[in-house]
């Protein structure tokens, strides 16, 4: 029997690595250029979850410092699961959030690849910014699979796509230095991306631009088929 994936990306996020953790959490909190995108990042995430139904048990995965808990904790009722696959993550997550948060919020260390829970335990899984960082398909397919298996209605993804200015830019930058050393973040088709959705099991409800025609990320709202 395989032993379970673990990808090269994730080495960063070692379990002993509170330092990096800590290092995360200032990283979302300095600049001006960080806080428009974080605030636009919250924006498209409201707009999905309202898509999903305002979902009541959300699994917040990977949930990294926590930075998207006091966002889905605005609806009074939601329960939040924050799985990370670091516990220094999650230990992080768990100091630095607000208090009145954090008790809304159920810690769980847990792979994307292997999630401890059971066939359609929460309503939607809320996944941003991982699966940019997945460049074989198969690897997608697996996390799909298992996010599949998990929700019970819907899932909340981000990733990066072609077909806009920044997507441009970075292939052309890419060709000009050449492809050098490891790479953690890759570029999808969307075509391919959306063609994994659909052998996984979803339909897309919608996608979500974060500047159309100009910012590669995306934020898709998928539906489990019945």
């Amino acid at each position: 029997m395989a032993g379970p994936i673990k990808l090269d990306f994730s080495e960063k996020y070692d379990d002993q690595d509170d330092q990096h953790a800590r290092k995360s959490l200032r990283k979302h909190q300095e600049g001006l250029g960080r806080h428009l995108s974080h605030w636009r990042g919250e924006q498209l995430a409201r707009k999905a979850l309202t898509l999903a139904g305002e979902p009541g048990l959300v699994l917040d995965l990977p949930c990294g410092v926590g930075r998207f808990w006091p966002l889905l904790a605005e609806k009074h009722n939601r329960v939040i699961i924050g799985a990370d696959n670091s516990q220094s993550m999650l230990k992080t997550a768990m100091q630095a959030q607000p208090a009145d948060v954090v008790k809304r919020v159920q810690p769980l260390h847990a792979s994307a690849f292997d999630i401890a829970l059971p066939d359609n335990a929460v309503d939607s899984i809320f996944c941003m910014r991982l699966l940019h960082h997945i460049g074989e398909a198969e690897h997608r397919l697996a996390i799909l699979r298992e996010f599949e298996r998990v929700t019970r209605d819907s899932v909340i993804v981000s990733l990066w796509v072609d077909g806009n200015f920044k997507a441009w830019k970075r292939k052309r930058a890419e060709k000009r230095r050449g492809q050098e050393g490891y790479q953690n973040r890759f570029v999808l088709p969307a075509a391919t991306v959306e063609k994994e959705f659909e052998q996984a099991g979803f339909r897309i409800q919608k996608q979500l631009d974060f500047l159309p025609f100009f910012a590669m990320w995306r934020v898709y709202v998928l539906r489990k088929k019945r």
